[in-house]
C-alpha cells in the first residue's frame, strides 16, 4: 500500500493533468508540427515497449492491442474529419471534436484509475500484470490508435494549407 504522504502529493498532480487533458480535448489549440510528430514517433515507441513486455508476460494481451488500434484509428479519422481548423495570418489553429476525444480520453482515464486502485489495494509487488492485461491494452490501443490518425490528419492538413499561406 502507498504511504499516504504519497497519495496525498500524486493526486493533485494527477488532477491537475486530467483537467488539462479535458481542456485541451475541448477548446481552440494553436497547431504546432513539432506536437503532431512528436505523437506520432512517440505512440508508435510505446506501442513497441508494450509489445515487448506483454510477449514475455501476456501474449493474449497483444491481440487486444492490436484490436483496439484500428479502433482507434477510425475514431481519429472520424474525428478529424469533425475538427474545425482556421488559418490566422501564419498561425494554424484547431478545434478538436470535442465527443469522441473526451470518450477516448475518459476510457483510458477511467481504467488507469481502476488499475491504479487495484495497484494501491493489492501492493505493488503483489499485482505484476499492470500493462498486460488484455483489457488495458485493448484501451491504450484505441487510445493510441486515436491519437495517430488526428496526429496524422493535422500534419496532413497543415501541408494541404501550408503552401497556400506562403503563396499571395
Amino acid at each position: 500500500m502507498l504511504p499516504a504522504p504519497v497519495v496525498v502529493v500524486l493526486a493533485p498532480l494527477v488532477l491537475w493533468r486530467i483537467v488539462s487533458r479535458v481542456k485541451r480535448l475541448t477548446t481552440r489549440q494553436r497547431s504546432k508540427t513539432w506536437r503532431h510528430r512528436t505523437t506520432l514517433v512517440f505512440f508508435p515507441l510505446l506501442l513497441v515497449l508494450l509489445t515487448v513486455v506483454s510477449i514475455k508476460t501476456n501474449p493474449i494481451a497483444l491481440a487486444g492491442m492490436a484490436a483496439g488500434l484500428p479502433v482507434g484509428a477510425v475514431l481519429g479519422r472520424i474525428a478529424i474529419g469533425k475538427t474545425r481548423f482556421e488559418q490566422v495570418g501564419a498561425d494554424f489553429f484547431f478545434t478538436p471534436h470535442a465527443p469522441i476525444g473526451l470518450a477516448v480520453a475518459l476510457l483510458f482515464m477511467g481504467r488507469m484509475a481502476w488499475r491504479a486502485y487495484e495497484l494501491y489495494t493489492l501492493g505493488s509487488f503483489e499485482h505484476r500484470e499492470f500493462v498486460s492485461s488484455p483489457l488495458t491494452l485493448v484501451i491504450f490501443g484505441v487510445l493510441a490508435g486515436y491519437y495517430m490518425s488526428f496526429a496524422f490528419g493535422l500534419l496532413s492538413w497543415r501541408r494541404r494549407t501550408a503552401p497556400a499561406a506562403t503563396n499571395p
